[in-house]
This record gives structure tokens, sequence and C-alpha cells, in this order.
């Protein structure tokens, strides 16, 4: 087979060459802009899921359709320590200029890009936990306007947010389109930004303005926005994004073997499924390997096992590696003591059933570990907060990164 000819692309974010399983929720979007353009009530969109299973694709996806619809569009994504002040700045700024050249008035434009250059150059004194504001917080937006004064500029996240979307959405109401703001990593925002945000949608709701926010994040996000305001679970429509069934699974990689002339033999996509659970970024990562490895058409389940070394080696380094460097002696020893509690082993001794993204309860691994749960509490925590793990439900963690429990069995401790 020809490497230069390898249709698939396992990479993060990356689109793959067949957007497979996501016909739902591309229809869905579709119908919230039309709803919307046509002045019908409509919810933000929040997108939650495993890492691996393609939100990022997902929302890049989605924003292409808002811009298809004309919308204005603009995309961000949260880390833990910065404010959301700056990137929903530069976010709005974009999807504004993709308005501006269909306004008829100029002067509300420059109105407009006065209030936000307000709001992006107005940080409290003091950063979060009373440290000083970092330098990439304090933006200075290409805006030759001067900036307003009195909306926006209150240095109350909260009271900033909901008058700057709401000026962005009267915008957007003059063209007579909507603006869609793209949200990725979602759960990493501090619980100010979170709180503001679900204040200015709800806002925005009860005002019927054309302005969403469409966000993605792991599976706590709906808790961490819940904790934020109680009214969120009405607020937002939640859509998850799991791992493809068997039928996408075999599209995805099908599709574009076809485009190339090339076909696979059933047992050889029966082993890919098997191997890769469906999970998007796995699919994507066998099906190169097994390509590179594969010496004419069809693909046989043969080349499948010689090629799933070297994709589980890549996915060893790239995709599971990276998080457990990231981990102290202690985190890894959490986690190790979550991976083997997800295995069932047989009278052999031999693993018969892995529930590898299935929650454990906090109480047993403390109980495996033999500590009290209450000293476990910052290695849970620090997992939480580098993303490792979740917690769904009160007293129990999973891991947010697909099949991470099989592959933390494979370390030695």
């Amino acid at each position: 087979m020809d490497p230069v000819r390898n249709p698939y692309a396992p990479g993060a974010g990356q689109r793959p060459p067949e957007l497979a399983g996501r016909g739902r929720e591309l229809d869905v979007f579709d119908i919230v802009l039309e709803r919307i353009a046509r002045g019908r009530p409509e919810r933000s969109l929040m997108l939650t899921g495993l890492r691996g299973v393609g939100k990022t694709v997902l929302l890049n996806t989605l924003r292409s359709q808002a811009i298809n619809h004309l919308w204005g569009s603009g995309k961000i994504e949260a880390r833990p320590d910065q404010s959301l002040r700056r990137p929903v700045a530069a976010a709005l700024h974009m999807a504004v200029r993709e308005l501006a050249p269909r306004h008829r008035a100029p002067d509300r434009i420059d109105a407009f890009l006065g209030v936000l250059k307000a709001f992006a150059q107005r940080a409290a004194p003091t950063g979060r936990a009373g440290a000083a504001p970092k330098l990439r917080d304090r933006w200075q937006p290409g805006i030759d306007v001067p900036a307003a004064s009195g909306r926006a500029d209150s240095g109350d996240i909260e009271i900033d947010l909901v008058e700057l979307l709401s000026d962005a959405a009267a915008v957007a109401s003059d063209v007579g389109t909507g603006i869609a703001i793209f949200i990725d990593e979602m759960q990493d925002l501090g619980p100010e930004d979170v709180s503001a945000l679900c204040a200015a949608c709800h806002e925005l709701s009860q005002l019927g303005a054309p302005l969403i926010v469409v966000g993605a994040g792991l599976p706590h996000l709906p808790a961490v926005l819940s904790a934020a305001k109680s009214y969120s679970e009405r607020l937002f429509r939640y859509q998850r994004i799991d791992r493809l069934d068997r039928i996408a699974a075999d599209q995805a990689l099908c599709a574009p073997a076809e485009r190339e002339e090339v076909e696979y033999e059933q047992k050889a996509l029966d082993l890919l499924y098997e191997k890769s659970g469906g999970y998007p970024y796995f699919v994507q990562a066998y099906g190169k390997a097994t390509w590179d490895h594969a010496p004419r058409s069809p693909i046989t389940a043969a080349d499948v096992r010689v090629a799933a070394p070297e994709a589980e080696a890549e996915l060893a380094v790239g995709f599971f590696g990276s998080r457990f460097e990231r981990a102290t002696p202690a985190e890894r020893e959490y986690m190790r003591a979550m991976a083997t509690m997800s295995a069932v082993e047989g009278e052999s001794g031999a693993v018969v059933r892995d529930d590898m993204d299935a929650a454990v309860p906090t109480a047993e691994i403390a109980r495996a570990l033999g500590r009290k749960p209450a000293s476990l509490s910052p290695a849970r925590d620090a997992l939480i907060k580098k993303g490792l793990i979740y917690s769904g439900e009160r007293g129990t963690v999973a891991f947010t990164v697909p099949h991470f429990g099989r592959y933390l069995r494979t370390q030695p401790a």
C-alpha cells in the first residue's frame, strides 16, 4: 500500500477524512441556527465526552455550519490559568468583523468596538487569588476607535459579559443573522467565568437575542455549570458525544479507503473495531498503521494484527504516555488503583472483562490502597484539575481518557 495515499488522520482536533456517526448532532445544530434566524427561542449547546471522541472536530464542524449560515463566529480554548475576558473579546472581535461588511451603519459597528475595547482593557487590579494579572491577560486589541465608557467596563466579569454579549447580539440582529461563540475545553474555565457565562446566556435567552454559546468539555462539564448556576441544567442543551457504533466505525474506515480504491475484509473490520473500541481517535490510529503495513487490497485481519503493535506504541507515547508523565508518584498510585479495580480477572489470572471506562467508587480506591479517603483527596483533586480523571457522580471517579486503565496496567510500578 502506498503510504502517501494513506487517508487516515490521527491528530488532536484534526478532521478525519470521513466524519462518520455525527449526522444527528449536525442536523440538530442546523435546526438551532434556523430557529434563531426566525426569531424562535433556542438554548446554547454543550458537547460533553471523553478525550478522543472527536469533540474538537465536531466543534469546528459546527462552526463551519454557522459560517455557512452567514453567522459571525469566534472560537476560544479555555485554560485554567487564564481569565475569560481576553479570549472572549478576541472571539467577538472576529465575529463582528465578519458581520461588519453587511452592516448599513458603520457608526453602530464602531460603537460596539468601543465597548469591546473597554471590556478587553478592563482587567481587575489583581488577578485570581490576588496575583497580578499576567501579560497575556493585558491584551491590547487592534481596534482604532476609542474605548467606550460606562458599558462592559465595570471590572465585574458577570456584569460586563452580559452587557458585551447583549451589544454583540444587537449588531447581529441589525444584519438579520446571529453570532456563535465556540469554547473548547470549557471545564477549564474558572468559577467566576463560568458563572458569568451562564448569567449572560440566561439573559440572552430571555431577550431572544441571536447569540449562542457552543461549548465542548469533559463529561463533568454539566456538573461544573450546575455548581456555578443552579438553572444551568435548564439553560443549555446537552449532547453526549460517545464512541462510534459499529456501522459508523466501519464507515470511518471504509469510505476514505474506497475513494483510494482499497477494500477491507470483514474480519479485518471486526478486529479493528475490537482494537479501537469505536473511539474515533483510535479508529484513525489503527487505520493509519494498518494501511501502512498492508501489502495490498483487500486489507486482511492478518494485516491488522501485524500493524496493531505499532499503533499501540504510538498511542502509548503520544496519547497515554504524555498524560501519565504529568502525574506525580502519589497521583500515579491513585490511578493504578483505579485501573486495577476496573479489570475483572478469571481463574487463570487473565483479564476476562475490562470496564476500563467505568466509574470507580472513591471509597473502594481508599480501601484498596489501605488509606483513609480524606488522605487521598489531594491526589484526586490534582488529577481532576489536570484533566486525567473526572467525577461524574458524587463518590466516584473515572478516567477522562479511553483505555487508560489498560495502558496503566502495562506500566511498571
